[in-house]
């Protein structure tokens, strides 16, 4: 009987040493900016930041941060690996609910589409930047063309892609075409996404095959002449703003053409879409917030009407995130969901298409 013991411990224990070994990886960890970085407008020291807070001055500590919070920006890759992981040295980290604020978001082309294929959130007990987070795991050898989406609220310095030893990974060449700048408020950013490539810009860059140029900064999209230093500087082939959800009325009526002007002169010819804010679900019953709201979007609609005439390249589009069948669409009556992206995306997609085949741009 003993003996009969004694084997089974010993059996137990081989089988959980090979086990364990089996599932031990072997990590080959590559450098994103060493792969194909998409989304930059421009070349920084830190290939994770957004805007070079150095050469460009006027911002307050908030959008400081937000030029270093890699929002929108993505790495493209091929790999033939069965498992993908991400292993990640942050600057600060947001201690928010949302996964997409420190978390990754892998799509893999199929059939000619991005399907969605893994995420994680490397939260705040990841502190060890060598600790490989998984991503997704048990696919097929085949190999996949993948485009993975940074944290949207936490500064990064190092985000290294992880496959196994053994397997292959390349840097895919971008299949986006021409260059659209999406500049605009917490809507833009991609606040309250459950997953950082679930902002209304992603949607329209994988739906649309264009490359975004993604330049939200919540809360702080007020039409600020040090925005407009910003966007002078980028050369893109059309520009979509979302500028009357931060500001409040008064504050749309200085600002709105001193702001069209500036960009008209710096990027003649180019199309100028301007978006209404959306419908905020808060105002269903909030009499004050639905003032407010109310006048944000009869200040825009009127000088916007001014806007189309005065400037042949600037155009004014209504986006619309809501269900209307009394359900909602929002996470907090302000900020849509992820469906309500969804319904941003799918209300702009056909009016900016629409647009840019004016310009020729397919």
């Amino acid at each position: 009987m003993k003996k009969v013991l004694l084997f089974s411990v010993v059996l137990v224990l081989a089988v959980s040493a090979a086990w364990a070994q089996k599932k031990e990886i072997k990590w080959v960890k590559v450098e994103a900016s060493d792969l194909t970085l998409v989304g930059k407008a421009f070349d920084t020291p830190n290939p994770y930041d957004r805007i070079d807070t150095v050469k460009y001055k006027g911002f307050d500590k908030a959008e400081n941060e937000m030029c270093r919070q890699p929002a929108g920006l993505a790495v493209l890759f091929r790999t033939n690996a069965k498992t993908i992981g991400v292993s990640m040295l942050f600057g600060y980290r947001s201690s928010a609910s949302y996964r997409s604020y420190r978390g990754v978001d892998l799509y893999i082309r199929k059939d000619g589409a991005w399907k969605w294929a893994g995420m994680n959130d490397v939260s705040k007990e990841h502190s060890d930047s060598s600790k490989v987070i998984n991503v997704v795991k048990d696919m097929d050898d085949s190999m996949k063309e993948c485009i993975m989406y940074l944290p949207i609220r936490s500064e990064v310095y190092s985000f290294k892609i992880c496959v196994p030893e053994g397997s292959t990974i390349e840097p895919l060449e971008s299949p986006f075409r021409n260059k659209i700048v999406f500049h605009g408020s917490s809507f833009t950013h991609g606040v309250s996404t459950g997953r950082a490539g679930m902002s209304y810009p992603m949607q329209f860059m994988r739906r649309t095959g264009m490359q975004v140029i993604p330049l939200g900064f919540s809360g702080h999209c007020k039409m600020q002449p040090y925005f407009a230093d910003v966007l002078e500087d980028v050369e893109a082939d059309a520009y979509v703003f979302d500028p009357f959800s931060n500001p409040g009325k008064e504050t749309i009526e200085e600002r709105l053409f001193p702001f069209i002007e500036r960009l008209v002169k710096a990027h003649p010819g180019k199309p100028l879409i301007f978006q209404r804010t959306i419908y905020w679900e808060r105002d269903n019953f909030n009499l004050e917030a639905r003032s407010s709201t109310d006048g944000k979007h009869a200040a825009s609609d009127s000088l916007m009407r001014i806007a189309g005439k005065k400037w042949k390249d600037v155009y004014y589009i209504v986006p619309d995130a809501a269900l209307h069948d009394g359900e909602s669409s929002t996470a907090d009556g302000v900020h849509p969901n992820d469906n309500g992206y969804t319904l941003w995306e799918r209300s702009i997609e056909k009016p900016i298409l629409k647009i840019l085949r004016k310009y020729k741009i397919k």
